[in-house]
């Protein structure tokens, strides 16, 4: 009986010593395919600035669907000051690059609006995830919007866990506010200084600044737009400035400018241009990458 006993916990613990490295094993390729799959549906958010509604970015979305050959789906979320959500438009099934506009009942300037208002797409930006299941996304924010996206990387993002954002696309985004100077620090950037360590690193970040007089497009100091480096060199994995020059240049007319158009084809929706509009977007645009230089003086 005693022999038999013994044979009973050797065959125990061979079959534990085989089944538990196993069942280890199993979990990490879960957990690994897990954290590398993305799902097909890979979305665009577009956040609009100031004083701008859920229907922005109309003009823009007109010319894209024109010039890319894609209907695009359109769904428009505005985040009302109690945090309710409101629909409209839908994601059609099948649409695997949907644009996504989050705007806000509250969209006045002002820096502590600001915040409310990247506070706001966070609730917004939850319910999309919880609701249309991706796990990757990329983003786009004209003006105040490019702020408002900023702060909710740093300070909410990381709240919703499993999600990735791809790449940013700042458009005549004021980071240091209406401040022309390249010394003085505005509230919101030095916010976003002390933040930027809790930004994505994998991000892929591009900010594009109009010049109608190489020094403003008629709202926003270029100064203010470049202070950005500021806030993703060395922090994201690439950081790139892009001026743009030429017609339609001023700040409200940037989201519909054909360079712009062509920047965002290309950097966002990842599409494989035609030569000469690569060449001519080239020539008509003046483009710095700075990952991997210094950061803060």
């Amino acid at each position: 009986m005693r022999r038999n006993w013994w044979r009973w916990v050797l065959g125990v613990l061979v079959v534990l010593a085989i089944f538990l490295p196993s069942t280890a094993w199993m979990h990490q390729r879960i957990t690994q395919y897990k954290s590398n799959y993305k799902t097909p549906l890979n979305p665009t958010i577009m956040v609009p600035g100031s004083s701008a509604s859920q229907n922005r970015f109309d003009s823009l979305i007109t010319q894209l669907r024109q010039e890319t050959k894609v209907a695009h789906s359109v769904l428009k979320v505005k985040v009302a000051e109690n945090g309710q959500l409101s629909y409209t438009g839908s994601i059609r099934r099948g649409d695997n690059q949907p644009f996504i506009v989050i705007a806000f009942e509250n969209n006045r300037d002002g820096y502590e609006n600001i915040n409310k208002q990247a506070r706001w797409l966070n609730v917004a930006f939850k319910d999309l995830v919880k609701t249309y299941h991706f796990n990757h996304f990329s983003a786009m924010g004209h003006s105040n919007g490019g702020l408002i996206l900023s702060l909710f990387l740093e300070k909410y993002f990381a709240q919703t866990p499993h999600v990735d954002v791809d790449r940013l696309m700042t458009i005549a985004t004021p980071y240091n506010m209406e401040s022309n100077s390249t010394t003085t620090q505005t509230a919101i950037l030095k916010e976003l200084i002390a933040g930027r360590r809790q930004l994505p690193k994998k991000l892929t970040v591009y900010s594009v600044a109009g010049t109608e007089n190489y020094s403003s497009d008629g709202t926003v100091p270029a100064n203010s737009v470049n202070q950005g480096k500021y806030v993703f060199q060395n922090q994201v994995a690439h950081y790139t400035q892009i001026t743009v020059t030429g017609d339609n240049t001023t700040h409200s007319d940037l989201p519909q400018n054909k360079q712009i158009v062509l920047l965002i084809r290309q950097y966002l929706l990842q599409e494989n241009l035609p030569a000469k509009d690569r060449a001519q977007n080239q020539a008509d645009t003046k483009r710095r990458s700075l990952t991997g230089e210094t950061g803060l003086p």
